[in-house]
């Protein structure tokens, strides 16, 4: 297990131990005795995920791991030296730019810490807002001079500031008790930087500090617009819902945009008493290529290329609510990719964490 994701899980477990201190401990009376049973609310990893009656208000605070390892051409996995010396440089004919890709990323994490708040000011309206500070940190190698599979060396990049903030209205289309659904519509603002700089080591064994990839920049740069449908349903100890969301990118900044993202997961969860329950999702995920360019990112890195982005992933993923006294509740969910059909060379998802603390008053 790499130090990187023994620190995230570590993390996360002070986050709900502190939690649960926090919570006064959880009750383990009747439903009549709590605000809510732990599977009111859909896995932790769903946003968006329900609605509050009139007047109320939600705080969160939600901490995001993904850790990534390995690159993948489509769905098959490809070596360093495999990239270094048979994948093109697009932008070989520029000044010290050789013909193949002859810096290749081996693993990048990302730590988000996502702050959040939601209220109803009616039963059939809730608004949120979300924002959150992005850590990112991927490793290289570099090879050296134009050709061949000799390593110069390895270094490490870094980015961290505030990411985009989000505005999102859930709007409730019916509630039967057993049965509930509701859209939303939102939009994304760019508050997260797109100009974030580093130092790299070139296979010229130059050390320059240029803008970094679109991969370890922590905004999207572009007003997005939000959209989504969410189900949930239950029936005693059984609870099942789904939901499909999509981003659509508005306009190019710095010449370029993300690619659109739609996503489609369907969840189902099993509550043995009224403050625990358990989870299983299924996730999937279409994520198009960047479209057009930065001309200030340039290196022979695949990150640097925007036709390296995007492609389909479905995802496994396992959750736990606990319901506290008061509104409080804990909540994890962790998992990992079991398709992964990528746009490459790209690197590949290994793990997905979240976990965190609501609380509703």
């Amino acid at each position: 297990m790499s130090s990187r994701l023994t620190s995230a899980l570590t993390l996360s477990g002070f986050v709900l131990i502190s939690v649960a201190v926090y919570a006064d401990g959880i009750s383990v009376g009747t439903k009549g005795e709590m605000a809510m049973s732990a599977d009111s609310h859909a896995p932790f990893g769903v946003t968006g995920g329900h609605l509050h009656r009139s007047g109320k208000w939600m705080l969160s605070y939600r901490y995001r791991y993904m850790d990534m390892a390995g690159n993948r051409i489509d769905d098959d996995t490809v070596a360093p030296d495999a990239i270094a010396t048979t994948r093109a440089n697009r932008f070989f004919g520029a000044p010290m730019m050789p013909p193949t890709l002859r810096v290749v990323p081996t693993e990048m994490t990302m730590e988000m810490h996502m702050f959040g708040a939601m209220f109803a000011p009616t039963d059939w309206l809730t608004l949120i807002f979300m924002t959150g500070y992005v850590e990112k940190e991927m490793d290289h190698i570099t090879y050296a001079g134009g050709m061949g599979t000799t390593m110069l060396g390895g270094f490490t990049t870094e980015s961290s500031g505030i990411g985009d903030s989000k505005f999102t209205g859930l709007i409730k289309l019916f509630d039967t008790g057993k049965h509930r659904a509701h859209a939303a519509i939102g939009i994304s603002m760019p508050t997260g930087s797109t100009d974030e700089t580093d130092a790299i080591l070139t296979p010229m064994g130059g050390t320059p500090s240029p803008r970094l990839p679109y991969a370890m920049q922590i905004g999207s740069g572009t007003v997005d617009v939000l959209s989504g449908f969410t189900y949930v349903g239950g029936h005693q100890q059984f609870g099942w819902g789904g939901q499909c969301a999509g981003d659509i990118r508005t306009e190019r900044d710095n010449g370029y945009r993300w690619g659109h993202k739609h996503q489609i997961t369907g969840w189902l969860s099993y509550q043995p008493q009224p403050f625990i329950s358990a989870s299983m999702r299924v996730k999937y995920q279409s994520l198009g290529r960047i479209k057009g360019i930065d001309p200030r990112i340039a290196a022979p890195v695949q990150t640097a290329d925007p036709d390296n982005y995007g492609g389909d992933m479905v995802n496994l993923l396992f959750g736990v609510n606990l319901v506290g006294q008061r509104g409080k509740r804990i909540a994890i969910e962790a998992g990992f990719p079991l398709l992964q059909d990528l746009n490459g060379p790209q690197m590949e998802t290994d793990f997905i964490l979240t976990a965190g603390v609501p609380v509703t008053f």
